[in-house]
């Protein structure tokens, strides 16, 4: 996320790195990859069967006389390389190793057939191109990406949970781990700007907002966070939170001092009780600032979100007060 600058600060060295939360592709020498390998007969069942239970497994049927074979080779390893760890491939030289292909009425190679949970579900005969060996990869294992966008979406939803139970640092880390996967998931920006918001670094979430491209700049979630900052820097001027309900309990028509008092509960997290004393001003006076407690409320409702109790609470009990 270099174009970011380097926003990530004390989150950039968490613990669960994005390498560890997605994984990489095994690698096909790896024992740890082990995507690609040779089968015998013996070893059929544990190799393919089994294994298909866990992901597609392509059983390339091959010999060594046989010319096609030899062109189908490199390309089918490379696919299955590049696809990830969505499939494996398992090759059985039908010279050593004829009985399973004379059970699957294989009579020409190369033949390549697809196993999923144990059972042949799709295959192809013949030396296909790349192109051609990758859609269909992408038909049996599904298109590539689909199984790390599940993973993102699930990390999002952990990280939102924590954050929601006051776990800054723990969402901050998976927040930081999604960015290392997908610098531009606007979710995970988001995310992590509000945890630093959260932690009191406010600068550091600006700068971080404010450094985005231009097309992630307009996203709602940046924006609803960028007038939350305004908002908190607002709330700074205006005072003592105690003084201004020391001067309602005296003056309890000081509409500027309830105001005041409004925005600073709305940056405190308060937002019930903010926009309470928005309402209240609007039943008292609705010509005080130009209908000033109104527009802030709806300024409010913006960074709160739709979905927010206080957001659905007030936006009932403004109903109740413009149309009674």
């Amino acid at each position: 996320m270099s174009e970011y600058g380097n926003p990530y600060g004390g989150y950039g060295n968490q613990t669960m790195t994005a390498k560890a939360q997605f994984g990489d592709a095994p690698q096909a020498n790896s024992p740890s990859g082990d995507l690609i390998k040779d089968t015998t007969t013996a070893n059929f069942a544990r190799d393919v069967m089994d294994e298909s239970r866990n992901q597609p497994v392509l059983v390339d049927f091959w010999a060594p006389w046989c010319g096609p074979c030899k062109q189908l080779t490199p390309v089918i390893e490379k696919a299955v390389k590049d696809a990830g760890g969505r499939v494996k491939l398992v090759k059985m030289n039908i010279d050593d190793h004829p009985s399973v292909a004379g059970q699957l009425g294989i009579q020409s190679i190369p033949a390549v057939v697809a196993f999923v949970n144990g059972r042949p579900a799709d295959g192809f005969m013949g030396a296909l191109p790349e192109s051609q060996v990758k859609a269909f990869i992408d038909k049996i294992a599904g298109p590539a990406g689909a199984d790390q966008a599940a993973e993102i979406a699930a990390v999002l939803d952990e990280a939102a949970g924590l954050l929601t139970a006051g776990d800054i640092d723990g969402a901050a880390q998976l927040f930081a781990a999604v960015l290392q996967a997908d610098p531009d998931n606007i979710q995970a920006i988001a995310g992590l700007a509000d945890c630093m918001i959260g932690a009191n670094q406010h600068q550091r979430a600006r700068e971080l907002l404010t450094q985005l491209p231009e097309e992630l700049s307009k996203a709602p979630e940046v924006q609803a966070l960028l007038k939350r900052l305004d908002q908190i820097e607002e709330a700074r001027k205006l005072g003592d939170p105690v003084a201004l309900e020391h001067t309602l309990s005296l003056h309890p028509d000081d509409h500027a001092a309830r105001m005041k008092l409004a925005k600073i509960r709305n940056v405190e997290g308060r937002r019930e009780e903010a926009a309470e004393h928005l309402l209240l001003i609007m039943k008292r006076d609705r010509t005080f600032e130009d209908d000033g407690a109104r527009k802030q409320l709806l300024q409010f409702f913006e960074v709160w979100g739709p979905k927010d109790p206080a957001t659905v609470m007030a936006r009932r009990k403004l109903s109740s007060i413009l149309f009674s």
